[in-house]
């Protein structure tokens, strides 16, 4: 008989009729996507809860191959997945799922080799999204986020398809400054030697997990997410730059919230994912892609558009900006609840000018690194 290791043994109390505990969560759904470095699975809840995530490593003797387990407290996985989900992309060999105690769900990952992972929890609806990377060639070490050339822009047009983001009071939306905002950037980033790759050409509705997605696949250098502001008081107005931060104050942690997809009271356990997160050294450069940014827009902009001509440098936890782990800002372009903003945002002559600047202060950010690693060379 073969032996299960105890730690990842799933009891299949749901299957063998047990009786179901009050007040539990189910567990409603479970997915599988093969990407280009990496192996997804996404689970989906249907209230929030915890998850304790464990490994156990290969035992060849007892045929048992590298486990990656989750279990998941207040969770009923019912009828979630009755048969292992068979993957076998060269990363997971298999997933599993069944209920380890009465009032605990247990997900395992049958792994090809082990493997570095990464959980992270999204909200509405709730998921929790395992990526089991790829292990890298040997012959390809990955350099120092130091001495990374930058090469490849990531432009992400926030919102879009079945998200409008924010309205203005003449009905202009979020997604539509954010796609021609994008499409008009494509162009000054590639004339400036970048090649560029675009999350959403249309208007489409996009995860936050498949933004990621993209951006990683592309082997992105630094991650630009567009995006416009609202505001309850109509004389607002202006630009603003965000870069990560797990701290906020409660007008920073409200945008959030609403470019998160979540409600605000759910930005607290965000934060405090943020602060378990390695973003120091991406932030460092982040804040430098951020300075040399600021100064082209403030610079370039600020003689023709008054109101852009001190853009705000803020810091928030944006779940777009920590999802990869390249260098990373956020740009409000505008407030779409203000009359001369709202205006400008419609302006093809404005879009040009605002992304001519952002291109200008991308390349002055890939200079200065250059040369930073030229300075390093023996």
């Amino acid at each position: 008989m073969r032996r299960l290791w105890p730690v990842v043994a799933i009891a299949s109390l749901a299957l063998l009729g047990a009786a179901r505990p009050t007040r539990l969560g189910d567990l409603v759904g479970v997915r599988h996507e093969s990407l280009a470095d990496r192996s997804r699975v996404v689970l989906e809840r249907a209230a929030p809860a915890a998850v304790q995530v464990g490994e156990a490593a290969a035992d060849v003797a007892a045929g048992q191959p590298a486990r990656l387990f989750l279990d998941l407290p207040d969770t009923w996985a019912g009828r979630a997945l009755r048969a292992p989900l068979r993957v076998g992309d060269g990363v997971v060999r298999q997933v599993r799922v069944g209920q380890n105690t009465l009032d605990t769900a247990r997900v395992v990952l049958d792994l090809e080799r082990t493997a570095r992972h990464r959980v992270t929890r999204l909200a509405s609806p709730d998921r929790i999204v395992i990526d089991v990377f790829a292990p890298s060639a040997p012959t390809e070490p990955a350099l120092p986020m130091a001495l990374r050339p930058v090469r490849v822009v990531v432009v992400d047009a926030g919102h879009g398809g079945r998200d409008p983001g924010a309205i203005g009071p003449d009905g202009l939306e979020e997604k539509d400054v954010t796609l021609a905002l994008a499409r008009a950037l494509a162009p000054k980033l590639r004339g400036a030697g970048f090649a560029v790759v675009l999350t959403r050409r249309g208007d489409r509705t996009l995860s936050l997990a498949e933004r990621t997605a993209r951006a990683e696949e592309a082997g992105g250098d630094v991650f630009l997410s567009l995006h416009a502001n609202a505001s309850p008081h109509p004389e607002t107005d202006g630009l603003e730059l965000f870069t990560l931060d797990e701290h906020a104050e409660r007008q920073t942690l409200r945008l959030a919230a609403r470019e998160n997809g979540v409600a605000p009271a759910d930005v607290d356990p965000l934060q405090r994912l943020v602060a378990e997160l390695r973003v120091s050294e991406v932030g460092e450069r982040s804040d430098r892609l951020a300075a040399q940014v600021h100064r082209a827009i403030a610079v370039g902009m600020g003689p023709r558009w008054p109101s852009a001509r001190e853009p705000a440098r803020k810091r928030g936890p944006f779940r777009v900006l920590y999802l990869s782990d390249m260098p990373a800002l956020l740009v409000e372009a505008g407030f779409v609840t203000h009359e001369g903003d709202a205006a400008r945002l419609r302006d093809p002559d404005y879009l040009d000018a605002l992304a001519t600047t952002i291109a200008r202060g991308v390349a002055r950010f890939r200079d200065d690194a250059a040369a930073v690693v030229a300075e390093r060379r023996p």
